[in-house]
């Protein structure tokens, strides 16, 4: 679960990481009060779930009640697409007005969960301000990784090497140590899969302040933090998944032209494989689960067909708590429900009842191409879609 920037800022400022003056607004009124209280000039920053605002118009400087005022009434209710939006944008439905500091010098450090070594590893860099991917290809020496046991956690020495990693002032090594320390707090207790503070600022004053914020919430353990779970804001994500998360459909979009349906993530990662193998690309990830029926496995059809992207739907299950009986014939009830709908079908089914399954998808009328591998699969897919 993504959150606004202005909500990480407070959820950091409760276990101590110092960020600037300011308050979130929804109106032009409230953004020339926090103005007029912050002295008369501030940054209006655009809030949407999404890095690049800056570039794309999000962020504006302003030296008066009024021009806060005008850049809130010019981005409230619009549409901003920046390079992580994707061409459709996000809605900006409030911005974060904050104090102007005087910056002298940038730095990113951030927090994440890192396969290799299966927990939390810490990510410094001096090259502040620059997205972090974009520093780990061209200027990998200013990259700082630094694992974290899960035992015993962040420890203070691990703070201080990355202080002085960042090639700080002596006097900034205990604050940027002790900001660690909370960030790695914030990360353990709120169940975070990303904390990321770009730029984290040196004032000319010597402060450290976090200027930006970025926090994921792991959506698997959501459900034990009922204190975050108000934070998630479904304006800004993708209606199909915000549908499916409401019927317990793991599902995310993507950008290719074959629907999946799968019951497994495993198995759907194999799926998707084998989708670009085909030389096609999958119009997204869908996992129904283990325990699905009828009516889950017609909504999950509904939500890959309601994909204007997509033009195939490729099935590929392994019946073992879900029959393949009781899978087909949810198919069945999503057609009936809209037909116009339909598109062809490419169908493996195996395991529990598969027999059963297949026989009623070969006499449901739909075009279904059964299929036994996923070498056939793969074939199939070809053979729709023209490779």
């Amino acid at each position: 679960m993504k959150i606004h920037e202005y909500q990480a800022k407070e959820l950091l400022a409760k276990y101590g990481v110092p960020i600037p003056k300011g308050r979130v607004a929804t109106t032009p009124e409230e953004a020339a009060e926090i103005t007029t209280e912050l002295g008369g000039k501030a940054i209006v920053k655009a809030q949407v779930h999404a890095g690049g605002r800056g570039k794309a118009g999000g962020i504006k400087v302003v030296s008066s009640a009024e021009e806060a005022a005008q850049a809130t009434k010019d981005l409230i209710g619009t549409t901003l697409v920046t390079f992580q939006t994707g061409p459709e944008g996000a809605p900006v439905g409030s911005v974060l007005v904050e104090e102007l500091v005087d910056v002298e010098t940038e730095l990113y450090v951030g927090m994440a969960i890192d396969g290799a070594t299966e927990g939390v590893v810490a990510i410094a860099s001096s090259a502040g301000g620059m997205e972090i991917e974009e520093v780990a290809e061209t200027t990998p020496e200013k990259l700082l990784r630094v694992s974290i046991d899960p035992v015993l956690g962040l420890q203070p020495f691990q703070g201080r090497r990355i202080a002085y990693g960042l090639g700080v002032d002596d006097s900034l090594v205990r604050p940027i140590s002790a900001l660690m320390d909370s960030i790695y707090k914030v990360f353990e207790e709120s169940d975070c899969s990303l904390v990321e503070i770009n730029p984290l600022g040196i004032t000319t004053d010597g402060r450290v302040l976090a200027m930006d914020a970025k926090l994921n919430i792991d959506d698997d353990a959501v459900f034990r933090h009922r204190d975050l779970q108000p934070l998630r804001d479904t304006d800004q994500e993708d209606v199909l998944e915000v549908e499916a998360r409401e019927s317990s459909i793991n599902y995310v979009k993507l950008d290719g032209d074959i629907g999946c349906i799968v019951n497994g993530a495993g198995l759907a990662m194999a799926t998707m494989d084998v989708t670009h193998s085909a030389g096609a690309a999958p119009a997204n990830f869908l996992d129904i689960g283990g325990g699905a029926d009828e009516a889950k496995v017609a909504k999950a059809l509904s939500i890959v067909l309601s994909d204007p992207d997509v033009k195939t739907v490729l099935v590929n299950l392994f019946g073992g708590i879900l029959r393949c009986d009781v899978a087909a014939r949810g198919f069945l009830q999503a057609a009936e429900e809209a037909p116009d709908a339909m598109k062809p079908m490419i169908v493996r089914m195996l395991g529990t009842n598969s027999d059963e399954g297949r026989e009623i998808m070969a006499n449901s009328g739909l075009d279904v191409v059964l299929v036994d591998d996923l070498n056939q699969a793969a074939d199939a897919i070809r053979a729709a879609t023209g490779q």
